[in-house]
């Protein structure tokens, strides 16, 4: 079994037997990740009938998505394979949504888009045809009218599904394709910087 857990957009937790999604939880609330990640997961494993001892890797979510947010489901899935000794697999989490465009029936140009916030979208392009949906480019980061591939059919998503992540995993681990980087896709600086030193104190 898989545990898969997305937090660049809403909060989704999946448990997996497979390629089959047998528990799927999502909140679409972009400002709460720390407070439901930890009953997303509990509540998958209960919905799944599993314990932790039954997971065999967990999929990870690795944005693009805003720090904060995205930050706190990596480091939640890192913990939890931590725990159990198992691996993390990590995936682009546009991903997972241009697989459900194909998995719908979905075929040609397709661009992801999801809320970046400070008036910013994050973007990814794919090409979905008979053998799958591929990343043609991205992702990026972009005002909403300086979008590009106009083209291409628009996906906004406002939450991605934990499940279609791990299915993306698993179609992947199946082909021998290359793991994805261990890296979070924040693709800006967070809004906190670091202090230049300490600030003289006059009376």
């Amino acid at each position: 079994m898989l545990l898969s857990l997305d937090t660049s957009a809403g909060s989704s937790a999946a448990v997996l037997d497979g390629a089959d999604v047998v528990a799927e939880r999502s909140v679409a609330d972009t400002m709460r990740h720390a407070e439901v990640v930890g009953a997303l997961i509990a509540g998958v494993l209960d919905d799944a009938g599993a314990t932790p001892r039954d997971i065999e890797d967990v999929v990870a979510g690795m944005g693009p998505g805003p720090f904060t947010g995205l930050r706190v489901g990596i480091a939640a899935a890192k913990a939890f394979a931590f725990g159990i000794g198992r691996s993390i697999l990590p995936v682009v989490s546009h991903d997972a949504v241009a697989f459900e465009a194909w998995h719908s029936g979905a075929r040609g140009p397709q661009l992801v888009v999801t809320d970046a916030r400070r008036r910013e979208v994050y973007w990814s392009a794919y090409v979905l045809d008979e053998s799958g949906a591929h990343r043609v480019d991205g992702p990026g980061l972009s005002r909403p009218d300086d979008l590009p591939h106009p083209d291409a059919a628009r996906i906004d998503a406002a939450v991605v599904s934990a499940g279609a992540l791990g299915r993306v995993a698993v179609e992947r681990a199946r082909a021998g394709a290359a793991p994805e980087p261990d890296e979070a896709l924040y693709l800006r600086s967070p809004d906190v910087t670091l202090s230049a030193g300490r600030k003289r104190v006059t009376a």
